[in-house]
């Protein structure tokens, strides 16, 4: 077999912090707080601190794991070095199709933003075309465009955050502290099961290992730097966006961050704010395709998806077969499928992938840990409870797609096998 070119190690402590915000404070920000106002009303705070708290959790064990070992794949090549093959297995699995699925979700709320009525679809398709040609043409590439979709999203964020500081300081605010916990825990609970939806891009920094430079400490700083960023960000939208609108208006709200500025006055920043929320969307987009390109990569390395995935452009660098092959799935998904909804399951795929990075850095020797083991105990706990608050809907999609991905893997394996028997029922 002729040996694949590796990845190249281009990016910089900047290019992964912007890639990791590019994924964080995509569209979920302008989205996932009415889902969760509706579960916890006020209370979507406490929820907002829950999933902030597991991220973090979360995001300690990712670091530790990528020191230990940069290579692309993220808790897919965790869970297979320490756990062994199958627990990697569903963690790579439950990445990319939870994934994908976002993509396409991504995709489709980007162009609802622009697009005029009955192009949504292809606007949608043309989008993921052209973010693929960016990827396809080297991982600077990736990192230049997400670093200008980061700026022009946070300059839009903070517009809506001036916007509602009114209603945060002024009295008769509908905002009470002691209607936090009037929905009771399970609410609150399932509100930190959506929101931690938003919170999980910092994945991305760790998919691309391979790529980065000096990962042993840049991939640590990169992940520390870009939650803690993300965090602040959604701390003073969530409060905003309860302030101005109340739990009730939340929850009902089509285009919360719309709404919070048109509540405070700011009709003018409307347009702006729309403008932003279709940025986000590319940006979370033009991240997962590489999140999931470099998870196919290293899976198809072990042979755990078609082989023909594992090759990378001698020029480029890129897992290019792997990207093409997400992009055509995800443009076909977008041009029959509205995914928008799909939050709840992919929240069930990215906590059980980071339940297994999080059982995998349990396991690390005193040598390599850079938390305790304690903190990664509390993220995988944590993934667990998030879990089982999550929506029914959302557990039974998600439990029925790790089922098909056994059952793939049982019968590739199978398949296998008998390939390489010979004659004599040896492995030849």
């Amino acid at each position: 077999m002729t040996q694949q070119p590796s990845l190249a190690r281009r990016l910089g402590l900047h290019d992964a912090v912007v890639i990791g915000l590019a994924a964080m404070i995509g569209a979920g920000v302008f989205a996932a707080f009415a889902p969760a106002a509706h579960a916890a009303g006020e209370g979507l705070l406490i929820g907002l601190a829950i999933a902030a708290f597991v991220a973090f959790a979360n995001a300690s064990s990712s670091a530790q794991l990528a020191a230990r070992y940069p290579e692309s794949g993220g808790a897919y090549r965790y869970g297979r070095e320490r756990l062994g093959e199958w627990p990697g297995f569903l963690a790579g699995w439950s990445f990319v199709i939870g994934k994908t699925a976002s993509c396409a979700a991504m995709a489709i709320t980007f162009a609802a933003y622009l697009a005029p009525p009955g192009w949504e679809r292809p606007l949608a398709a043309a989008a993921v075309i052209v973010l693929a040609a960016v990827n396809l043409r080297g991982i600077t590439r990736t990192a230049r465009v997400a670093t200008f979709i980061v700026i022009g999203v946070l300059t839009v964020l903070v517009v809506v955050v001036a916007a509602g500081s009114a209603s945060v300081f002024q009295g008769g605010a509908p905002f009470g502290a002691g209607d936090l916990l009037a929905e009771g825990w399970l609410g609150i609970l399932q509100s930190a099961g959506l929101l931690f939806f938003a919170f999980a891009g910092y994945a991305r920094i760790a998919t691309l290992g391979e790529e980065v430079r000096e990962p042993a400490r840049t991939i640590p700083r990169a992940i520390a730097i870009s939650l803690g960023i993300t965090v602040v960000v959604y701390a003073a939208i969530g409060t905003v966006a309860l302030a101005s609108l109340g739990a009730d208006g939340l929850a009902a709200s089509g285009a919360p961050l719309v709404d919070v500025v048109e509540a405070n006055g700011w009709n003018w920043a409307e347009p702006l704010v729309r403008l932003g929320a279709a940025a986000a969307a590319l940006g979370a987009l033009l991240a997962l395709i590489a999140g999931v390109g470099r998870t196919s990569l290293a899976m198809a390395r072990d042979g755990e998806l078609p082989r023909p995935l594992a090759a990378v452009h001698p020029q480029f660098r890129v897992p290019y077969i792997a990207e093409i092959v997400v992009a055509a799935v995800v443009v076909v998904l977008v041009l029959a499928v509205d995914l928008r909804g799909a939050i709840g399951f992919s929240s069930f795929g990215v906590l059980l992938y980071y339940f297994i990075a999080n059982a995998a850095a349990i396991t690390q020797p005193r040598a390599d840990r850079r938390v305790p083991r304690a903190l990664s105990a509390a993220g995988a706990i944590g993934c667990l409870v998030l879990v089982v608050t999550l929506p029914l809907v959302s557990i039974v999609a998600g439990v029925a797609v790790l089922a098909v991905g056994v059952a793939y893997r049982l019968v590739s394996r199978a398949v296998r096998s008998r390939r390489g028997a010979g004659p004599s029922g040896t492995v030849g």
